[in-house]
């Protein structure tokens, strides 16, 4: 997704201002560096750079996007790698292991049923759940 461009509500008032300024005087100087000419100047400044900003937003969007696109080709080259290795010396094979591969002989493979835990944990039973004396629950292991 693209992001968002900026605009400025204060630049579009500024602009608003200037023109309504310009009609009482074109060249209207207020003294302390306050005239129609500087802010009309500030008002091109600002113009500038958001479009600056904007100009650099899309530039990024377009090195994000073709980012992607080479990432995603880097990871269809790395499969094609790992497969080009198991193909060549197998799958069995120290140098698919080498290569990041999992050789078949070093795969666990789950059986239908099997937990990951292992079996020799006993589950915690509590015995009491309704305690009418304050004692808290027993629990045997």
């Amino acid at each position: 997704m693209a992001r968002k461009k900026r605009s400025s509500k204060i630049l579009e008032k500024a602009v608003r201002r200037a023109a309504s300024i310009n009609s009482i005087d074109p060249y209207l100087d207020l003294g302390n560096g306050l005239s129609l000419p500087a802010f009309s100047n500030l008002i091109e400044q600002m113009r500038t750079k958001e479009n600056l900003y904007n100009t650099a937003l899309s530039n990024l969007d377009k090195l994000y996007r073709e980012m992607l696109e080479t990432e995603g080709e880097l990871a269809d080259m790395t499969e094609h790698m790992l497969l080009g290795v198991a193909t060549r010396y197998g799958k069995s094979s120290v140098e698919y292991g080498m290569a990041g591969g999992v050789p078949k002989s070093q795969r666990y493979k789950k059986r239908r049923g099997e937990s990951l835990t292992a079996n020799s944990e006993q589950p915690t039973i509590v015995t009491s759940l309704n305690n009418q004396n304050g004692n808290k629950p027993t629990v045997i292991s």
